[in-house]
């Protein structure tokens, strides 16, 4: 998910300031940049004056410049050496038209360099750009301090946001999801519409179980590719009661899992983990999906395919693995704890250390006998911070969208099987009336790390959905 990125970079100039500023400041971010692992597309003096822009002349330049990398390009930062031509660099994103997060910067200035020959004024630029490129309807982000030293440590947690921002943007438009299985019928909470996400450019296909079970039909228990998928669900955890035809089985399934996500080029999936697949296929497939929610491509229950977008944002996100539970139980009296639940498919990683184990669905156990039921993951997850993500389509109004918030995994004590924690989220029972009164889903989608901002950011300014920060 962290995968290198390329950013655009614009360097603002005004000529009646010193044209030193824009000589290094170019070159500091340039230099910032490279330390932070990110590629840059940027002119060069031999384009413009200190490959900076001013005039339409150089919007034009800059903005083919943009065009000609527009498969690398993944954001685009505005840097204000000084007060900077607000026209031009309006102008160079309208022409270039790359669709991508933009970061605005600007120098600061220091009190003993304020004569004329010295003097940066970008606080001052900097709000005629983000005035211009609202007039342009350009959607942009703003470091945390107004004007900023872009070697500051301020500016490089701002630049690494602002990537995981670009990584979201880039990787939720085009996206696309496979839905394994219809529906459970007595899951109505996760109905969603094709269509409102095929709109945001992220597409939803199916496949019948049918289909899955008759490509599982035709391999061989030799077949080299289930010798290997053997290996790795028998290493991938603690395995209980291991019954040899259920292993079989699911390596099988993982075989036939694996190749439809592959051809698909599906970055997330949703199965309809129950009950069809136990009755008439003699397994739960829960340690198939925790293995591909492990490998960063998210694997939801109950082909809940909005709680799966949700995992892969939050995967984007960070670049950590991404679980789907339920809201699930309260925890004692304390109004600000709760617990979280599944039975499970719960990614490996976000396990307590060594205590993951593989064995028999505790839930479908009870109905439909061991022989039917092995499969499930359970165990405890980390005391961690975490943050949780809701996708939901409004149907009724015609948009997405969503919620979002922080909170921390505890160490208070509980017993239980599948896969689970306690939780504790600042005013949850205001987030619990927010969900009920808004018709959200009992699934959510966590991750152990602090992204709330970057998705809030993402979602609402350059994916324009309706999401509630929870705070």
């Amino acid at each position: 998910m962290k995968k290198e990125l390329t950013f655009g970079l614009i360097v603002g100039n005004r000529n009646f300031f010193p044209a030193s500023l824009c000589e290094t400041g170019r070159a500091t971010l340039l230099k910032i940049l490279e330390e932070e692992g990110i590629r840059t597309v940027a002119l060069s003096p031999q384009d413009t004056p200190y490959g900076s822009i001013e005039s339409l002349s150089d919007a034009h330049k800059c903005a083919e410049l943009f065009i000609a990398h527009r498969r690398e390009i993944d954001g685009v930062i505005v840097t204000l050496p000084n007060f900077g031509d607000e026209r031009a660099v309006a102008n160079t994103l309208r022409f270039a038209d790359l669709g991508v997060p933009v970061l605005i910067h600007a120098f600061p200035d220091s009190v003993d360099k304020m004569s004329v020959t010295a003097r940066r004024d970008s606080f001052c630029g900097k709000m005629s750009v983000c005035n211009n490129l609202n007039q342009y309807g350009i959607p942009f982000s703003l470091t945390t301090l107004h004007t900023v030293d872009p070697e500051s440590e301020s500016f490089r947690k701002d630049l690494r946001h602002f990537a995981a921002v670009c990584r979201v943007v880039r990787g939720m438009r085009g996206a696309r999801f496979g839905m394994l299985g219809a529906r459970p019928a007595a899951f109505n909470t996760v109905r969603f519409s094709e269509k409102l996400f095929e709109q945001a450019g992220l597409t939803v296909e199916t496949l019948d179980l049918s289909e899955i079970f008759g490509r599982i039909a035709a391999m061989s228990d030799a077949d080299p590719r289930v010798l290997s998928k053997l290996e790795s669900v028998r290493t991938y955890g603690r395995a209980l009661s291991l019954p040899p035809e259920s292993l079989q089985k699911v390596a099988k399934l993982g075989v036939a899992m694996d190749e439809w996500i592959d051809t698909n080029e599906y970055v997330g999936t949703a199965v309809q983990c129950w009950t069809s697949m136990e009755e008439y296929f003699g397994v739960v497939p829960c340690v198939l999906m925790s293995m591909l929610s492990d490998n960063l491509v998210p694997s939801a229950c109950e082909t809940d395919i909005a709680g799966a977008i949700a995992m892969y944002a939050l995967a984007l996100a960070s670049g950590e693995p991404s679980a789907l539970v339920d809201w699930n139980n309260n925890y004692e009296d304390d109004p600000n704890k709760g617990m979280v639940f599944h039975c499970s498919n719960l990614p490996r990683s976000v396990f307590v250390e060594d205590i993951m184990t593989i064995t028999h669905h505790g839930t479908l156990e009870n109905s439909m006998g061991k022989d039917k039921s092995w499969g499930a993951v359970f165990g405890r997850v980390k005391p961690d911070p975490f943050t949780y993500l809701r996708i939901s389509t409004d149907d009724a109004r015609g948009k997405i969208k969503a919620y979002v918030g922080e909170g921390h995994f505890t160490n208070d004590p509980v017993s239980t099987f599948g896969g689970y924690g306690v939780v504790e989220v600042p005013d949850f029972q205001g987030l619990l009336q927010y969900i009920c009164r808004n018709s959200y889903e009992h699934h959510v989608a966590v991750n152990l790390t602090l992204t709330a901002d970057v998705l809030y950011e993402a979602l609402t300014v350059y994916l324009g959905w309706d999401v509630y920060y929870h705070r």
